[in-house]
């Protein structure tokens, strides 16, 4: 029996069911909370957290995949509290958000006498032991690249993942940004590092209609995260169903997980601005929208539980 940490504790993969997998519960700049804290009450953002991932889990969703790392404003303490008043699993990240530079904190850590860089053994802790003081043990792994590149401090983020991927196992999932084909530059380095490529979710790649990019990422053995359903300001709706029904109708369904990269709460915009220009990105939308969508243009039910249910079980028990 393999087993995944969840927030709650260890779970059976194979009790995961339906699970999104790539969604945040909170995305924060803490410091900014914490000096100007104006707009903020715990209590009624964590009540209202848990009333939207329990409305998530009536509509069938058994479990959420929260790649909130640092540079994202993770918190455990309050995931924590958000887990215990909901029924579905939470599983929750190591890792480090950056597109570009390194926090100042890890620019002048350089890696130990044993080549193990400190990035690397604090992902590894957090897997083994722990976050914080919380005992919620991170079951996968979170790095980034963007337009910018390969910079410097994003690839050492990403050696980094790799090597705690070696000492750990845990799966990972990369921040892509396929418009400028980053997911070989991931590639690159994954495959330098020795990672396990069928353990790794090419992040965003939803992002992307090139079939034939999306089919050369796939045949690494990487599954594709068609994550980012709702923010249709970036792919169309349409386009997006279609990418994902275009790959599936190439045999691709077993490559693809399905989610929306949305949030209960986002600090990067004005209260009440996303139902402006994204009014469709909300966790529900996948059932809603999406996957009546795929069913009409000939996507089987049994492609959408592997793309559902299958795959992300297999991400977790490897």
């Amino acid at each position: 029996m393999a087993l995944v940490e969840t927030v709650r504790g260890p779970v059976d993969v194979d009790t995961l069911g339906t699970t999104l997998m790539h969604e945040h519960v909170f995305v924060l700049n803490e410091e900014v909370r914490e000096n100007y804290p104006g707009g903020w009450d715990e209590t009624d953002r964590v009540d209202d957290a848990i009333a939207k991932l329990s409305a998530l889990y009536n509509r069938g969703c058994q479990t959420i995949v929260d790649p909130t790392v640092l540079g994202l404003g993770r918190d455990i303490h309050r995931i924590r509290r958000v887990a215990d008043g909901v029924p579905l699993n939470i599983v929750v990240a190591t890792g480090l958000y950056t597109y570009n530079e390194l926090p100042f904190y890890f620019r002048y850590r350089r890696p130990r006498a044993d080549g193990l860089d400190p990035m690397a053994a604090m992902f590894i802790g957090d897997i083994t032991t722990g976050i914080a003081d919380t005992g919620v043990k991170a079951a996968f792994l979170k790095c980034a690249i963007d337009d910018q590149g390969l910079t410097p401090g994003v690839e050492r983020a990403m050696r980094a993942v790799c090597r705690a991927h070696k000492e750990t196992g845990a799966p990972i999932t990369v921040h892509t940004h396929p418009a400028s084909l980053t997911g070989r530059d991931v590639l690159k380095v994954l495959r330098e590092e020795g990672a396990d490529l069928s353990r790794v979710v090419l992040g965003h790649s939803g992002d992307s209609t090139d079939l034939d990019y999306l089919t050369e990422m796939a045949d690494s053995g990487c599954l594709l995260g068609m994550d980012r359903f709702g923010i249709d300001i970036i792919t169309p709706f349409e386009q997006r169903v279609q990418t994902v029904a275009g790959l599936c109708d190439r045999g691709y369904a077993g490559s693809m997980v399905l989610s929306h990269d949305a949030s209960c709460h986002i600090d990067w915009f004005p209260d009440g601005s996303i139902g402006k220009f994204a009014p469709r990105w909300n966790y529900e939308h996948i059932f809603d929208d999406v996957l009546p969508a795929l069913r009409a243009r000939g996507v089987s039910q049994e492609q959408i539980e592997t793309m559902l249910v299958a795959n992300p079980r297999r991400y977790f028990s490897g």
